[in-house]
């Protein structure tokens, strides 16, 4: 799925408590402002929130974990 004119996030339930972060995607004049960060915060929180268990598809959320490894986000991956 290609959106040029909004950043997405694409995430499927893979289980009954069990959500794929698939893939972000932000349009090319709004790279670099930090919309990526804000979409995989916001989905990482939703996660915790829900009391979920994630597993990461989009290369740029495990980015995201690993230069901010917070007990709530780690304690929810799945491998």
């Amino acid at each position: 799925m290609r959106c040029h004119d909004r950043a997405v996030l694409l995430y499927e339930y893979v289980g009954k408590r069990i959500v794929d972060l698939q893939h972000t995607e932000v349009p090319d004049a709004y790279r670099g402002r930090g919309i990526a960060k804000h979409l995989a915060k916001a989905a990482l929180d939703f996660v915790v929130e829900e009391d979920l268990k994630a597993h990461l598809t989009c290369w740029y959320i495990q980015k995201y974990v690993k230069e901010n490894p917070l007990p709530q986000y780690l304690e929810r991956l799945q491998p």
